[in-house]
């Protein structure tokens, strides 16, 4: 697996990374033994960063992936957020000091490891001054209970007033072929600060495995059985542009997961597409992208297709 380096972190990482959002059970019932199994089959093909949440079933997810892991602790990268908090049926942004030291404790604790190589707030807050989050975060690196400072899903102007204060190293986004706001603002800015980046949803959350029609229901703890971006009118018109997407991986000899995550990829401020996989076997429909190379021409016939494409937000910690 082609590796390069994560911005000013300085970490050599694989350019896929496995994500474990599916293994906290947002997207329906988890075979927690195809999950190890498909986490270990990640390793084989020479994935070395693995990225999950505190908020991923808080505690769930990075259980497994700490007990998989423990063996291989000094081969691999281990990404975690915290900044998520539930009370009662409501799930809060929260990167204050106090929960974020407490969720770095707890992930510590899940994750069966006395350090984090890299550590994001999932969300920006808006009831909590950046100088708060800012301090907590240069704290606990002093304390080399993580290493690396990062943030998700934040804007640009988030990013500026966060580093007014600390260090923003790295940066994890939404970003796939129905999504390119981060485009105009967000990777120029990143490029600009040698901030890695790691894109989660290359796949636009299923809709670009090439398994989804209109039929398809989903199940009822599956957050897009909820979703807008499944369903209606805007699903329809987007499954008519999969299926074109399809017809131009095939010319050039691939599948629609490896186009993908390989555009994704293309992007110079991109350094690491990270994908799911609930079973072992899903990994070979992607790994092949690191391989992939876009001619311009490539490129500019897929951003034709992408004309028709209806944007797919996915969920918020407020709900989809």
């Amino acid at each position: 697996m082609r590796q390069v380096r994560l911005g000013q972190t300085g970490l050599r990482v694989s350019v896929i990374g496995l994500g474990t959002w599916a293994f906290g059970g947002d997207w329906g019932a988890v075979d927690l033994r195809e999950s190890e199994h498909a986490i270990h089959h990640a390793l084989d093909l020479g994935v070395n960063l693995f990225d999950t949440a505190h908020g991923y079933g808080f505690g769930v997810a990075e259980r497994l992936l700490g007990k998989a892991l423990r063996s291989r602790r000094e081969e691999v990268v281990i990404v975690t957020k915290g900044g998520l908090r539930q009370e009662g049926d409501r799930l809060l942004r929260d990167a204050g000091g106090r929960w974020l030291r407490e969720s770095v404790e707890e992930s510590l604790r899940n994750l069966g490891t006395d350090y984090i190589d890299l550590y994001q707030v999932h969300w920006p807050d808006q009831h909590t001054p950046p100088e708060e989050t800012a301090g907590v975060l240069a704290e606990l690196v002093g304390e080399g209970k993580i290493r690396h400072i990062g943030v998700s899903n934040y804007d640009a102007a988030q990013m500026e007033a966060l580093a007014r204060f600390g260090r923003v190293e790295a940066l994890q986004p939404p970003y796939h072929l129905f999504r390119r706001d981060i485009e105009d603002t967000v990777l120029p800015y990143a490029a600009a600060h040698d901030i890695g980046v790691l894109v989660y949803g290359p796949l636009a959350h299923g809709l670009l495995s090439g398994r989804l029609t209109e039929f398809t229901t989903f199940d009822a703890d599956d957050w897009r059985a909820k979703s807008p971006d499944f369903t209606g009118e805007a699903f329809s018109k987007n499954l008519a542009v999969v299926r074109r997407l399809e017809e131009a991986a095939r010319e050039r000899g691939i599948g629609l997961p490896q186009l993908s995550v390989a555009w994704t990829l293309a992007n110079p401020a991109v350094h690491v597409a990270i994908v799911g996989a609930r079973r072992p076997a899903q990994l070979d429909g992607t790994t092949p992208a690191a391989d992939i190379q876009f001619s311009e021409a490539d490129l500019r016939t897929i951003d034709a297709i992408l004309a028709r494409a209806v944007p797919v937000w996915g969920p918020y910690p407020e709900g989809t």
